[in-house]
């Protein structure tokens, strides 16, 4: 699969959006098959990992997040579904669903309700290895311009995570551990 042929489907290549997508899921992708390397001998999917990891922020554009060059009309927690939406009617229903499950460490049907984020009611938390990979490798950069180009620290990731609940600053650690990142 060409996936920078399909990004550049739905972004302009010289748009603004367009240089943050591709810069910052090109280090997810980097990272995440960084952190299969480490876990082997579980067999994650490489060629999947790569493409979902290039493919998982594929609906910011229809967000608002003007300094990211987005400027559509849904709130930016929205990506991750309308990013699913869009690689179901592209045939993509793995990769869709990596789309969905990345956002924080992953959103429970309580933790959409409790927050009153206006996503759909359903489970959102990454049930394959290569989700959680994916999920995982995203939480160390951000799309911010001074974001871009390092990895973010521990600490950092943690406190963001904070607001979405302890459970996923738990589930974050427990990441940590099980794919052996170097802290």
């Amino acid at each position: 699969m060409d996936v920078i042929k399909l990004l550049e489907k739905y972004y302009e290549p010289d748009s603004k959006a367009y240089y943050f997508l591709i810069h910052h899921s090109k280090r997810v992708a980097r990272k995440a098959l960084e952190i299969a390397g480490r876990i082997r001998e579980l067999n994650p999917d490489l060629t999947f990992i790569e493409e979902a990891a290039m493919l998982h922020d594929i609906g910011i554009f229809l967000t608002h997040a003007p300094k990211i060059g987005c400027y559509g009309f849904h709130p930016y927690i929205a990506h991750g579904y309308l990013g699913r939406d869009i690689l179901e009617k592209e045939g993509l229903p793995g990769h869709a669903l990596v789309c969905e499950r990345h956002v924080g460490a992953g959103l429970t049907i309580a933790d959409i309700e409790n927050n009153g984020f206006p996503l759909p009611k359903r489970d959102m938390q990454p049930q394959t290895l290569e989700e959680k990979i994916i999920c995982f490798a995203d939480k160390f950069y951000t799309k911010r311009k001074d974001g871009l180009t390092y990895a973010k620290p521990v600490s950092e990731i943690r406190e963001a995570l904070s607001g979405f609940g302890e459970d996923k600053v738990k589930r974050f650690d427990e990441w940590l551990d099980f794919f052996k990142e170097p802290v």
